[in-house]
């Protein structure tokens, strides 16, 4: 029996619309849960990476440490990084998130540390000048002039995370990935093309979103350019 001719489905095209038509809430569930897993994984690195990055140009000697043990985890590759972790959180989306955070931490740290040790001397000893403390010194002046560099690293470790999210799927927890794996192993043309492809838009809109918050919160980069 042959498939009908307006049948995509049946006929497994690449570009299906009936495919959207036919399977949107769990189109919504795995964006939902993408978009859930690349969040989480992104605040918790950045909130582990502000401390590090601080220590680092705090403490010279800490520095070297903590780059190059970022760094080195970095260098592990993913499904190496999700079976190391494997005996500490189990089959779980807790998985997930800690081997992305782990990933994300390179990126942030050094872009956090790049920044702060950008700021120059002269801003500081204004700043001390005007009876600045050490804590105001960063919070009102430090951080604020470290945050483009930040931003970058924060923007490059949030598309990271979006596309290495995909890899979720060999413990069930891939979000867009399980689709793309699962049509992969089925051929499901239709399904593997809309699920990359809605990959790529959450990437380039999350990048863009990033950006605008960027250039609202510097404004001073924008009077300069």
């Amino acid at each position: 029996m042959t498939a009908p001719p307006d049948d995509c489905l049946a006929r497994n095209e690449w570009i299906c619309g009936a495919y959207l038509s036919s399977r949107r809430d769990i189109l919504w569930g795995a964006v939902l849960q993408h978009l859930q897993l690349t969040a989480v994984s992104v605040l918790i690195g950045l909130v582990i990476a502000v401390p590090l990055a601080l220590a680092a140009r705090r403490w010279r000697w800490a520095a070297g440490p903590v780059l190059g043990v970022t760094t080195i985890l970095y260098t592990v590759p993913s499904l190496a990084m999700f079976s190391l972790l494997l005996p500490v959180y189990g089959l779980s989306a807790s998985l997930v998130v800690a081997g992305l955070v782990l990933y994300s931490l390179t990126l942030l740290v050094r872009n956090i540390l790049a920044g702060l040790r950008a700021v120059p001397e002269e801003t500081r000893q204004a700043a001390r000048g005007m009876g600045y403390g050490p804590v105001r010194l960063l919070v009102a002046v430090e951080l604020p002039l470290a945050l483009p560099a930040a931003m970058a690293g924060l923007r490059i470790a949030t598309v990271s995370a979006v596309s290495l999210v995909t890899i979720g799927a060999i413990v069930g927890y891939g979000g867009l990935g399980n689709l793309i794996y699962s049509g992969m192993n089925t051929y499901f043309k239709a399904q593997v093309l809309t699920a990359s492809v809605l990959c790529v838009v959450i990437a380039v809109a999350a990048d863009l979103l990033l950006l605008l918050a960027q250039r609202l919160l510097t404004p001073w980069t924008r009077r300069q350019s």
